[in-house]
């Protein structure tokens, strides 16, 4: 169906979601036919670089994404929207933001990847239930003070801009979890002492035979493959280049190839030679097909949290262990000075008779240029996250649950100075298994 012809044709009134990706270079008048109505709207994937100035004329509008236009300035009457939720305006060429254009009292997800933005306003810290802020690829070198009353942030993008060092006030925020920072000035050192040490082998392209593509994601394509004359199985992620909404994908390559070998983690094993367009890749280890992902991303309405099955279920020692395993893997990778920026049940395979596989090192920074007390802040700032994995968890168990997981998440949800260690929390959880 053409959906523009249709609306145009007025044969959508009452629709609460529009979607158009026509080619458009301006913005639809007919759309405000559906004022009463519409409150998804996704302009993405057009020519756009203006919204008009009556936008608030869309009183009911929850959600506005117009990602891969056109536009240089965050249009004013974005702020007009009162009842916005979520807006998202990545890949654009977005260099200034208006303090009117952030007075969203509702705002909950603000998504402004990859564009070309130095400074933004004070406004954005009336953005009080501002959860998730996604500020990946720009040239950013300082945020205003003024987000610090955002104590509802749980997860903040900040990789690949300017900054010379992270703001101070960023490790007293309540209820962040999953901040990613890689790609700035004051990472870059540990990055390339990472990527040019040997600590894995080089592969060279032609001994790799690759076959079914196992997965896609914002920065690369992963497959099935075979190594050398052997055939030995193996899984090969081939890096995409463009910036994501978790930062450069160098700076994953980094982090992966400086966490080593661990059991429960999935991390680069060798580093891809010779590829004939010159792509970045990792050879990393296959996993047995038994595993499988133990949720999905958040979606639009839990925002911060994973979507899990509707049937997932498991008895408290299977969840024990997936626990007992991803900590175990955070503690490894926390001994060598690296955050995953990422943990989360959409990146952790499973299975029942073994237990946890921690992957993904796309949000991934290392600490090696922050001090130690800013360095262990930050990783309390990971337990946060690993206790709405336990939560998580816990809520699916099928009989009771051991009591250690429910009084570590407990603490591990508590402020940031109270927060465990992954090394405290890896001997709580492994006591259970000796009682």
């Amino acid at each position: 169906m053409d959906t523009l012809a249709e609306l145009r044709a007025g044969r959508l009134a009452g629709a609460k979601r529009i979607d158009l990706s026509c080619g458009l270079t301006e913005f639809p008048r007919e759309i405000f036919d559906l004022a009463d109505s519409l409150e998804t709207l996704n302009l993405s994937g057009n020519a756009l670089d203006a919204l008009p100035d009556d936008l608030g004329r869309l009183h009911r509008l929850r959600v506005l994404f117009c990602s891969d236009n056109r536009f240089t300035q965050l249009p004013e009457s974005i702020g007009q929207c009162r009842a916005l939720e979520m807006v998202g305006f990545k890949a654009n060429r977005i260099r200034t933001v208006p303090a009117a254009a952030l007075q969203l009292p509702s705002l909950r997800w603000l998504i402004l990847t990859d564009n070309q933005i130095e400074t933004l306003p004070a406004t954005l810290g009336q953005c009080m239930q501002m959860q998730k802020l996604m500020l990946a690829g720009n040239r950013l070198r300082a945020l205003p003070e003024s987000l610090a009353a955002c104590g509802r942030l749980e997860l903040l993008r900040i990789s690949a801009n300017r900054f010379e060092a992270l703001p101070a006030w960023l490790l007293s925020l309540p209820r962040l979890s999953w901040l990613a920072g890689a790609g700035n000035p004051f990472d870059a050192q540990a990055e390339e002492a990472a990527i040019a040490a040997r600590s894995v082998p080089h592969v060279d392209w032609r001994e790799l035979a690759l076959g079914t593509q196992l997965g896609e994601g914002a920065s690369g394509v992963i497959h099935q493959a075979t190594l050398g004359p052997a055939s030995q199985p193996v899984a090969v992620k081939l890096f995409k280049g463009a910036v994501t909404s978790d930062g450069w994908p160098h700076s994953e390559m980094a982090a992966s190839i400086a966490a080593g070998a661990h059991p429960t983690l999935i991390a680069a094993q060798g580093r891809i030679d010779g590829h004939p367009d010159g792509t970045q890749g990792l050879v990393m280890a296959l996993a047995d097909p038994s595993f499988r992902t133990l949720a999905g991303p958040p979606s639009l309405a839990s925002c911060t949290r994973d979507v899990y099955p509707a049937d997932a279920q498991w008895n408290s020692d299977l969840a024990l262990r997936i626990a007992r395993d991803v900590a175990s893997a955070m503690q490894h990778l926390h001994t060598r000075g690296i955050l995953h920026g990422d943990l989360y049940a959409h990146n952790i395979l499973w299975n029942a008779q073994g237990g946890g596989l921690l992957g993904d090192f796309g949000a991934a920074w290392m600490t090696g240029a922050l001090g130690p007390a800013q360095a262990d802040a930050l990783q309390r700032l990971e337990m946060r996250a690993f206790g709405c994995l336990l939560e998580e968890l816990l809520e699916h168990c099928s009989d009771a649950p051991p009591q250690a997981m429910t009084a570590l998440k407990d603490r591990c949800m508590q402020d940031v100075a109270a927060r465990p260690s992954f090394t405290e929390a890896l001997t709580l959880l492994q006591s259970e298994f000796s009682q």
